[in-house]
């Protein structure tokens, strides 16, 4: 069936137990006797394939494919002999257990071998059993074009082109935020009247609209934490900034207002930590002032109650340019402790929350470039920061994917992926799963 089985549990996944894999060794070998196949040699890899993949071979070179749905999949009926158990020689549920700890990677080829297996990958049971058992994956999606998002996997250091988006010209040039949660990504937009959703979900490689929140809004700030994400602060269609603040369960795909901000921001971020969510910076205040703020927020998700926290902002303000041209805060927390992407002075910051204070710990990547901060991604990516930019010239460049895994001592960056761009990093999420 798949001759290289080892593909199908990673070095990155061996940790647990070689029994995963002898297990799946095992099974597939059992499906190959019960279809009447051979194992095949490794030199017969790539026909394989092939043959067992025939959408696979119309996409474009690294995109991400889901397989086609059975209608789709012409002779595809002596393929789906088994319909519950999955791995009939060990059962459904040693099925499921096994297949946990294979990396998504790898669950568009596990799809192909039968109906069965295509539908347990197609409904989210697997994604909500690995969030259960701590196994997750993050992958950066991005966009430097402005109908095309992009991802790439930091442990196959692979880069996979995701469908094009089916939108209107306004939402092509209008102000944009992106967001990961559960299985989803979410791309906050507005067309000629309204504020519009687009949703891409990795079960089924598609693009869909029509999800609204209960406050429409723009410029807010976000974070997510495994299936629920709450969006705080932005601008409604008016114009006017908000303090109002929502919470979207992607299994439910359902919104929940919570209570309002002390004070009203736009253009500020948003981080999960310690079980909490707060949000950073942005522009906003009184009623009758926009001024740059230092302050954040902290909520707390069992009280249901908002906490204002002086100087957590790592934002300076820069008395020859005004606080608009200016990226919000680039910040990311990994293992709870709290980063900061300096763009001007190119350092990275910590912030020390006893003290309520920020200290540079070293520098960013030396060809991070931006413009006041835009085109530069800054985010947490499981146990390491990465950032997401690069140099450019005269309508060419390139993007890099650098990543650091802190520690004591400065930053050490690695470089894990680097391909040409004409243009800079749009929107950018990771997406844990």
């Amino acid at each position: 069936m798949l001759e290289d089985r080892s593909c199908l549990v990673p070095r990155d996944f061996t940790g647990e137990s070689n029994n995963w894999s002898a297990c799946m060794n095992y099974s597939l070998d059992m499906i190959e006797v019960q279809h009447g196949k051979r194992p095949l040699e490794n030199n017969q890899e790539d026909e394989v394939v092939q043959h067992k993949l025939p959408k696979l071979s119309d996409a474009r070179d690294g995109e991400e494919v889901v397989v086609a749905s059975p209608d789709d999949q012409a002779g595809d009926q002596r393929h789906d002999e088994d319909t519950s158990s999955l791995i009939p020689s060990i059962g459904r549920d040693n099925s499921v257990s096994s297949l946990i700890h294979c990396s998504r990677s790898d669950y568009g080829a596990i799809a192909s071998l039968n109906r069965s297996f295509r539908s347990l990958i197609r409904s989210g049971e697997l994604y909500r059993l690995r969030r259960q058992q701590g196994v997750v994956e993050h992958w950066v999606y991005f966009s430097c074009h402005l109908r095309q998002w992009e991802a790439f996997d930091p442990i196959r250091r692979r880069w996979m082109h995701l469908p094009s988006m089916n939108f209107n010209e306004c939402f092509v040039f209008s102000d944009k935020e992106s967001l990961a949660v559960g299985t989803e990504l979410l791309v906050f937009g507005k067309e000629i009247l309204s504020h519009v959703i687009y949703r891409y979900s990795i079960l089924t490689n598609s693009w869909s609209s029509g999800m609204e929140m209960n406050a429409p809004r723009c410029l807010f700030g976000s974070a997510s934490s495994g299936e629920i994400a709450i969006l705080a602060g932005g601008c409604d269609s008016q114009g006017n900034i908000l303090s109002s603040a929502e919470l979207y369960n992607s299994e439910t795909g359902t919104w929940k207002t919570l209570p309002s901000m002390n004070k009203r921001r736009k253009m500020c971020s948003a981080v999960f930590m310690d079980n909490k969510f707060y949000v950073i910076g942005g522009i906003g205040g009184t009623e009758s002032s926009n001024a740059l703020l230092t302050c954040g927020e902290e909520y707390d998700l069992k009280t249901e109650k908002w906490t204002e926290i002086s100087s957590m902002s790592p934002v300076r303000a820069r008395g020859d340019m005004p606080a608009t041209s200016e990226a919000p805060p680039l910040v990311a927390v990994v293992n709870n402790d709290l980063y900061a992407a300096d763009y001007a002075d190119m350092e990275v910051r910590k912030y020390d929350k006893q003290n309520k204070t920020w200290a540079t710990i070293g520098r960013l990547p030396e060809r991070a470039a931006s413009m006041n901060g835009w085109g530069l991604a800054f985010r947490a990516c499981g146990d390491r920061l990465i950032v997401i930019g690069g140099p450019r010239t005269m309508g060419e460049g390139h993007i890099e994917v650098n990543s650091w895994v802190p520690s004591e001592g400065p930053p050490q960056w690695n470089l894990l992926g680097r391909k040409r761009s004409g243009s800079f990093v749009y929107n950018c999420a990771v997406m844990g799963c």
